[in-house]
C-alpha cells in the first residue's frame, strides 16, 4: 500500500523538502521587503526604548503575525510576554485576557480593582526581578475606544522613570482609524512607535516567490519570470494571497506533469475559478 501523501508527490516532483507556499506564518520563510524590515525595526526599537505603546497595522495576509513570531523567538530572556489574540469584552474583562496572557491566575469573580491590583503587584514583582513585561495584543482592531482607554491606564503602572508594562498592538487598518479618532486623544499620545505594512510591488512579489522558493529547498526558477505581472494583479502583493495563487498554481503544474509554472499556468488557475478572495480593480474580491 502506498502511503505517501500528495504533498509528498507534490514536494519530490519539484524537488522541494517542504511546501513553500503555505497560509501559515513561519518565520523560517521570512522575506525582508523594505516595508517588513522597518515594521521590525519599529518593533525591535518599541521594545528596546521602554516604548509605552507600539502600534503595526497592515491589511489582512500582510505578513504582521509572521513579524510577531519572528520577533517572539527572538526576545531576551529576561523578557516576560503576555500574548491577546483577538480579545473582545467589556471592562474588566480585558484584564481577565491580561492576567490570563501573563499566566497569572484568578479569581474569574474578583472585582475590578482586585484583578487591577493583582496585576499591579504581578507587574512589581516582575521588575524587581529585573524582568521586563510586554504585552502583545493581535487583532486589536477588533477592541473598542473604552478597552483601549482600558489598555492606555496600564502604562500608567510605573516605578521610578520605567515603565513597568510595554504594549504591542498588531491589527488592520481600521486600528489606525480608530486610534486617530478625537476620544482616543490621550492614547494616541502614547504611541511611541508605529507602522503600516503596506502590499508588496511587483518586483517585490517576484524576489519574494523566489525566496520562498529557495528556502523550500527549489531553484527559486520553478515559476518564469512573466508570471509575476499576473500574480502581483491578482494578489494586490498580499503575502498570504500570493501563497495561496502559487500554491495552487505549482498543483496545476504538477498535474501537467510540467517542471515549470508559467503564465498559462497561472492564467488557468485564476480563469478556473479556484483561487478566491483575490484582489480586483476596487479592492478584495
Amino acid at each position: 500500500m502506498n502511503t505517501t501523501s500528495p504533498i509528498d508527490i507534490y514536494n519530490s516532483f519539484f524537488g522541494f523538502a517542504e511546501r513553500p507556499f503555505t497560509l501559515v506564518p513561519d518565520p523560517e520563510f521570512l522575506y525582508w521587503s523594505r516595508a517588513h524590515r522597518l515594521a521590525f525595526t519599529m518593533l525591535e526599537y518599541g521594545v528596546m526604548t521602554r516604548t509605552p505603546i507600539t502600534v503595526i497595522t497592515g491589511e489582512v495576509g500582510a505578513g504582521k503575525t509572521t513579524l510577531l513570531h519572528h520577533m517572539l523567538s527572538s526576545m531576551s530572556e529576561d523578557v516576560i510576554v503576555g500574548l491577546i489574540s483577538n480579545a473582545q469584552g467589556s471592562r474588566g474583562e480585558l484584564l481577565q485576557w491580561v492576567l490570563h496572557s501573563l499566566g497569572v491566575s484568578f479569581d474569574p469573580q474578583a472585582s475590578y480593582v482586585q484583578l487591577f491590583q493583582q496585576l499591579q503587584d504581578f507587574l512589581i514583582e516582575a521588575y524587581s526581578e529585573g524582568h521586563r513585561v510586554v504585552l502583545i495584543i493581535d487583532e486589536a482592531q477588533n477592541l473598542n475606544v473604552e478597552t483601549l482607554e482600558e489598555l492606555r491606564m496600564l502604562t500608567n503602572i510605573n516605578a521610578n522613570k520605567d515603565e513597568l508594562v510595554q504594549l504591542i498592538l498588531m491589527g488592520q487598518p481600521e486600528l489606525r482609524d480608530l486610534i486617530d479618532s478625537p476620544q482616543l486623544r490621550q492614547f494616541a499620545q502614547r504611541v511611541g512607535a508605529s507602522f503600516h505594512l503596506s502590499p508588496m510591488d511587483r518586483d517585490g512579489v517576484a524576489e519574494y516567490v523566489a525566496h520562498r522558493l529557495r528556502v523550500a529547498g527549489g531553484s527559486g526558477e520553478e515559476f518564469q519570470a512573466d508570471t509575476s505581472d499576473l500574480i502581483y494583479r491578482a494578489t494586490g502583493g498580499i503575502p498570504r494571497l500570493v501563497n495561496k495563487l502559487c500554491d495552487l498554481a505549482l498543483v496545476y503544474a504538477f498535474s501537467a506533469d510540467e517542471s515549470v509554472v508559467t503564465a498559462d499556468t497561472v492564467s488557468a488557475v485564476l480563469r478556473d475559478g479556484v483561487f478566491v478572495g483575490g484582489v480586483s480593480e476596487s479592492g478584495i474580491a
